[in-house]
C-alpha cells in the first residue's frame, strides 16, 4: 500500500514536470485531489479541499488555470458561469473526453464516461465542427 501511494506520487510529480510545470507542494496536492475525484470539481471545492494544508485560493485558482493550460486538466463551464476542473487522461480511463449530465434541481455533475458517440453521429457532427463536449441536463434520480 505505501509503495503504491508512493508509486503514484512520482506519476503525479512526473506528469506535472512533463507538462513543463515545477512539481510545487500545491500542484501535487491540486493534482492528486481531481485524480481521485470522480466528478468535476469547481474552484471552490478544490480550495475547501486544499485549505487544511495551507493552500489558499488564489493559488488554487493560479494552479488550476495553469495546469489546465498545460493541459493536465480540463476546464468545463456546464452552463451555470462556473469553471470545473477535470483530469485529463492519455488512455481511455476516466477523464478522457466524456460527456457530463447536470441535474437542474440539485446541480449535481456526473461524468458519464461510458457514453460515447455512434460513428454516424461522429460523421454528421463534422458538418459542424469539431464536438469538444457533450453536456446532458435532466433530474437526477435523487430529485426526480
Amino acid at each position: 500500500m505505501k509503495q503504491q501511494k508512493s508509486e503514484e506520487l512520482e506519476s503525479i510529480k512526473l506528469a506535472i514536470r512533463e507538462a513543463g510545470l515545477r512539481a510545487t507542494p500545491a500542484r501535487i496536492a491540486t493534482l492528486k485531489l481531481l485524480y481521485g475525484a470522480t466528478s468535476p470539481l469547481t474552484h471552490s471545492e478544490v480550495a475547501d479541499e486544499l485549505q487544511d494544508l495551507g493552500v489558499d485560493k488564489a493559488t488554487v485558482f493560479r494552479n488550476l488555470n495553469d495546469m489546465a493550460t498545460a493541459g493536465l486538466l480540463r476546464r468545463t463551464e456546464l452552463g451555470d458561469r462556473v469553471w470545473r476542473f477535470e483530469l485529463v487522461s492519455k488512455g481511455g480511463e476516466h477523464g478522457s473526453a466524456h460527456p457530463h449530465f447536470v441535474c437542474v434541481d440539485c446541480g449535481t455533475v456526473s461524468c458519464m464516461d461510458e457514453i460515447k458517440l455512434t460513428a454516424g453521429s461522429m460523421r454528421l457532427s463534422q458538418e459542424f465542427g469539431e464536438i469538444t463536449e457533450i453536456l446532458l441536463r435532466g433530474h437526477c434520480n435523487d430529485c426526480g
